[in-house]
């Protein structure tokens, strides 16, 4: 009977983890791009990318750990929503080789954000999400990526209180009825917005939070910071509740 042939014996893929970081600037969904290096023998030179990197098992114990490095390299923060999305692969996604990625997307606030371009990058920013995807000139397979990112956060939006995650505490109540209306893309009717939000319990009062208004808001905070919760059915449009 013939030996069974080591892991070792076979070519091994590329292994990188990607990251679909999304913010809210300006009243629009936002990501985070950065700019392929133009150095020689780099696969496509100097397009724009999803933030990413190879898996370096001297420190990364898990996939997530990998994901959690690139966030706090790209942007400084380190406690992001994070979810992972997917994993994508094969032989003709990189020039170099048969490579896999593993996807992973976070929610942050804009606020307390430092972009990094980091040791293999020309430049990083952050891009409409809507303006990416009509005109999605993305390096490997990462227009792609993002745009199952963007569906998946979207289809969430409509059960969960993910949209709390790109917030600065202490928000108010609009505020956050805000960033539902800016994910969904759509108005969110006003007389149900509360009633569901404070009936979730996954909100505590957290002093006044600032606002464009004269007139103080009471401010909330995330009880927990794990998980988003599941609401019991979608949200209406404006008007339809």
């Amino acid at each position: 009977m013939a030996a069974r042939p080591s892991p070792k014996t076979f070519p091994l893929p590329f292994t990188t983890v990607d990251v679909v970081i999304f913010t809210v600037l300006d009243d629009m969904l936002r990501v985070l791009l950065v700019q392929r290096p133009n150095a020689e023998g780099e696969p496509f030179p100097g397009e724009w990318a999803l933030p990413g990197g190879f898996v370096d098992v001297t420190v990364d114990a898990t996939l997530e750990d990998c994901a959690r490095r690139k966030l706090l390299e790209k942007t400084g923060v380190d406690s992001p929503y994070l979810e992972q999305l997917g994993s994508w692969g094969g032989a003709m996604r990189d020039p170099r080789g048969w490579s896999a990625t593993h996807v992973y997307f976070a929610l942050m606030p804009a606020q307390g954000v430092a972009l990094a371009k980091g040791a293999n990058a020309a430049d990083v920013a952050w891009y409409a999400v809507d303006d990416v995807l009509r005109a999605p000139k993305l390096a490997f397979d990462h227009a792609e990526i993002l745009r199952a990112a963007v569906e998946r956060l979207r289809s969430k939006v409509e059960y969960t209180s993910l949209p709390a995650f790109l917030l600065a505490e202490p928000f108010s109540l609009p505020q956050l009825q805000r960033m539902y209306e800016i994910v969904l893309g759509r108005p969110v009717d006003k007389s149900g917005f509360r009633t569901r939000m404070l009936a979730a319990n996954f909100l505590e009062e957290a002093g006044v939070a600032e606002g464009d208004s004269y007139r103080p808001a009471k401010g909330y905070r995330l009880i927990d910071r794990s998980a988003p919760v599941v609401f019991p059915r979608t949200f209406s449009p404006r008007g339809s509740d």
